[in-house]
């Protein structure tokens, strides 16, 4: 994160923000400087990342679901922005660890211990040991000690769209960010690669919350995508993992996503409103035959009118 401080501080900080008198590594500032630049990014890239897969993949025929929620959209979008802050305040914490040099980022290739072999490396590991990480702390604040007062509030939304993404109690969603911190903490890690991950991760977030619950045909064992996660939500106490299903499967918390035997929330609607269709239809048929049948009579009775 000292490479976006460092473009602020040079660019707009420096030159019109602060008094010269306060100088650049001085921690307070730091301190200020991140929050402000964390937290309109972070709202930034939530709103940007969660309409656009509202707009151009979520499939709005989920709203009619019987458990979507009245208004859902807008809760969980005031839910996301009202504990925006609070975690802001925790996740800056964390980059001034990183920021005043107790981590483990570097900035050349050249300070990595394999060399260019580094990368992919970290890459493996990032993703291994943060969907390790995250799925204990995920499945620790399904304890009912913590539940109802740090995740309950998440598990509100059965039936997810991309703003239920990030819509969580700050301590719930920090906890689940931490091991994204960690990681650069204990192994080394380029600063590049750090970056892309922080931005990956959020798309990712969104898209296991977007209703999209396509895969493909070889990745469905492996992938904890949108229909594990939707079966998360509705079921509670299954599917903890982030990116695999690895864990899932170690713990003995992993189901077959309902979707993709048909049974999922997607197919109830379809099912309802074939339902609705076939008794309109009736409804209408029956509309027609008594129509016909006062019809009849009416001539009958013109005919015996006649006679």
């Amino acid at each position: 994160m000292d490479l976006v401080l460092h473009q602020f501080d040079e660019h707009l900080l420096t030159p019109y923000v602060y008094p010269e008198t306060w100088l650049e590594d001085d921690i307070i500032r730091q301190a200020l400087s991140l929050f402000v630049i964390t937290l309109i990014g972070a709202d930034l890239m939530y709103l940007l990342l969660a309409s656009f897969s509202y707009v151009f993949i979520f499939d709005k025929r989920l709203t009619k679901h019987p458990r979507f929620l009245e208004n859902q959209i807008w809760i969980e979008i005031k839910a996301t922005l009202r504990a925006a802050p609070y975690t802001t305040m925790l996740t800056v914490v964390m980059f001034l660890i990183h920021i005043r040099g107790y981590g483990r980022l570097y900035d050349r290739i050249e300070e990595a211990p394999f060399g260019y072999w580094s990368v992919p490396l970290e890459v493996v590991t990032f993703l291994l040991f943060t969907d390790s990480c995250i799925y204990w702390i995920h499945r620790g604040l399904h304890h009912r000690l913590v539940y109802s007062t740090l995740h309950k509030p998440h598990h509100a939304y059965k039936i997810t769209t991309p703003f239920a993404s990030h819509a969580f109690h700050p301590i719930d969603g920090f906890s689940q960010s931490l091991p994204y911190h960690l990681y650069p903490l204990l192994f080394p890690m380029h600063k590049y690669l750090y970056l892309t991950f922080f931005v990956m991760v959020n798309f990712w977030t969104v898209s296991i919350h977007d209703g999209d619950f396509r895969v493909p045909e070889f990745m469905k064992p492996f992938v904890n995508g949108s229909a594990h996660h939707t079966d998360h939500h509705l079921y509670y106490n299954y599917n903890y993992g982030q990116f695999f299903t690895l864990w899932d499967r170690i713990g003995g918390s992993f189901r077959d996503p309902s979707s993709y035997s048909g049974e999922g929330p997607m197919d109830q609607v379809l099912n309802s409103e074939k339902l609705e269709d076939f008794m309109n239809k009736k409804q209408d048929f029956i509309e027609e035959k008594i129509s016909l049948t006062a019809g009849y009579k009416r001539q009958d009775s013109k005919v015996a009118r006649r006679r």
